[in-house]
């Protein structure tokens, strides 16, 4: 069954165009782009006239690759930005418009669940499972063997970070300080509820988790055939976050594997995985490339 999902977040959106049969996925095409539709929804509460129009261009462009190949079969799903606006009427009447169906804006419960199916298909690492999805506005926490057990959407993200407390460029100090408050609060409230701790595979995932592997691996570009699966240590995540959050944009710009959308707020993320190691104890994390995008597909099919 040849499927597409769209996944709409508060940084980017994605597109997957994939084959589904058997319980495992054959992707046909991959596609992201850097909309940062959730831009200043922190301080203002709405998505803003040029956030949605950047979002439109993009899914412009996916809702023509879908009708070149004849793909009837659509989910679109939306999360942390799209449900915090009061203006998210106008978002769910521009995308119907262009795609010609309804975004669904789904809850963090549902979010959580379409991760997990999404990380763990194909995963070769012992259960039970801490997977953890770090966002522009929000970082969703997993924990669960063959379906999510405990589940919980927490208001961190990298854009959301960067937004309320990095900045100046490098953020300074302070600004550091009080970003490593406010996440380590919200990841010890996560794992308050979700049994983190517990886990025995600690599965990280999206273009934060995704970039500071390939970081840690000192690759030359980006290459998710390296980077899907890879394990990295506690030790190398501190190493690379320091670093980023060190960097002024024009540094992490530089840096070869970086999508230029990132820049300004992968420090952000950056620490918010550093400070996840730190408080869950694991010594090491499994980068995924598979994440709610796959999850998607697989509840269409």
């Amino acid at each position: 069954m040849r499927v597409a999902a769209i996944d709409c977040g508060t940084n980017s959106i994605r597109l997957l165009i994939a084959d589904v049969a058997n319980g495992e996925i054959t992707d046909v095409a991959r596609r992201m782009e850097i909309v940062r539709l959730g831009e200043g929804v922190d301080r203002t509460g709405r998505l803003s006239d040029a956030a949605l129009a950047r979002t439109r261009k993009a899914l412009e462009g996916y809702a023509a690759e879908i009708a070149d190949l004849g793909i009837t079969t659509v989910r679109m799903c939306a999360t942390s930005a799209s449900r915090d606006a009061s203006n998210a009427a106008d978002f769910r009447e521009m995308v119907r418009g262009v795609l010609g169906v309804d975004p669904e804006v789904i809850t963090g419960d549902e979010e959580a669940r379409l991760s997990f199916t999404g990380a763990v298909a194909g995963l070769d690492a012992s259960p039970p499972f801490l997977i953890f999805d770090i966002g522009g506005g929000s970082t969703e926490f997993v924990t669960g063997v063959d379906g999510v057990e405990h589940a919980i959407s927490m208001d961190i993200g990298c854009v959301r970070m960067t937004e309320r407390h990095l900045h100046s460029d490098p953020p300074s100090a302070s600004e550091i300080a009080a970003a490593t408050r406010d996440i380590t609060e919200a990841v010890d409230t996560a794992l308050a509820t979700v049994p983190g701790r517990n886990a025995r595979t600690l599965v990280g995932l999206a273009g934060t988790v995704t970039t500071i592997t390939a970081l840690a691996q000192g690759l030359p570009s980006y290459d998710a055939t390296r980077i899907h699966h890879a394990r990295i240590s506690r030790e190398a995540v501190a190493k690379v976050a320091d670093e980023l959050l060190a960097m002024t944009t024009a540094e992490r710009l530089a840096l070869p594997v970086m999508h230029p959308g990132r820049a300004d707020v992968i420090a952000g993320g950056a620490l918010i995985l550093k400070i996840i190691m730190e408080r869950t104890g694991h010594e090491s994390v499994i980068a995924s490339e598979h994440d709610i995008l796959d999850g998607i597909a697989f509840s269409i099919a």
